[in-house]
């Protein structure tokens, strides 16, 4: 009832705004989320503190205040989605050394592309089909609210991006199967069940990954790639894809996962900032059995 309401007075007019008012804004957004108005702090401080036993609790007090004013960046960044247009897109995301995928792209291979809550995957969902050429297709847990789903379909689906709720993956892969395809994964959500998923050490602590991407891979004989989007500076970003396999099967199990994975964490240890350290992605325990 009240989403219509909030869009339209508060979060579209929000995305009108030029990019430099747009920061402004979000250092207003920074001083009342991480002083005034807590948001998730012990979860944000609890998460870094156990990922980085190393550092001492000013260390991560300095990591903590760089992630919160890099999360209002990309909170607002996301409103922007709303109504960017496709050359200001362009100018803010860059597509690096795409040989990799023209090549599968060339030979009709239709693929799988893992990557993580890594920089701002919104900006990367929206233009991901502006620089590639596959059909690209997204899995995403749909929200709560019906009418902003829809909304969020509009904005990540703009400039092509098709997007499918997780539930429907197997359905997915089955319509796609005879296109040259790209299938989109976050690899980096809790999963939903601690008895099937796949467990290992990842950021200091024992961590369940969803085994889909790996799954799928196998399931269709798709090469597998790993992307990492990269933060230019404030409000500008760009693409790196490498080529993790283009034999999934040759693969033992639960490899793919973990070699995705590990290169995350490469990602993260090199500039903790701009992971989603709000999210409990460790609530879920690994079972006895």
């Amino acid at each position: 009832m009240w989403m219509p309401v909030i869009y339209y007075l508060f979060i579209y007019p929000i995305s009108l705004l030029p990019f430099r008012a747009l920061y402004t804004l979000s250092d207003c957004l920074f001083f009342l989320i991480y002083y005034l108005v807590p948001y998730r702090k012990k979860v944000v401080y609890q998460n870094l503190s156990r990922s980085f036993p190393e550092k001492t609790p000013a260390e991560i007090k300095v990591l903590a205040k760089k992630f919160y004013r890099h999360f209002c960046d990309i909170s607002l960044e996301s409103f922007k989605m709303f109504s960017i247009s496709e050359k200001e897109l362009r100018e803010r995301f860059v597509f690096n050394d795409m040989s990799a995928v023209q090549k599968l792209y060339q030979e009709k291979k239709s693929f799988v592309f893992g990557g993580g809550h890594y920089n701002n995957w919104e900006v990367f969902a929206v233009a991901c089909q502006l620089g590639i050429p596959h059909k690209c297709m997204a899995l995403y847990k749909p929200l709560s609210n019906v009418w902003f789903d829809k909304k969020m379909q509009q904005s990540r689906g703009q400039y092509g991006l098709h997007m499918w709720s997780i539930k429907q993956s197997k359905e997915m892969f089955e319509a796609e199967k005879n296109n040259v395809s790209l299938y989109i994964f976050g690899m980096d959500q809790s999963p939903s069940s601690s008895k099937r998923c796949h467990w290992m050490t990842f950021l200091n602590q024992e961590t369940g990954v969803s085994f889909g991407v790996e799954k799928f891979a196998r399931e269709y004989n798709l090469p597998v790639v790993y992307g990492r989007i990269n933060k230019v500076k404030r409000g500008y970003y760009s693409l790196d894809i490498k080529l993790l396999t283009e034999e999934p099967k040759a693969m033992t199990r639960g490899e793919i996962v973990e070699k995705l994975m590990l290169l995350l964490e490469s990602d993260i240890k090199a500039a903790p900032e701009y992971w989603l350290w709000t999210h409990r992605r460790w609530k879920r325990k690994r079972p006895v059995d």
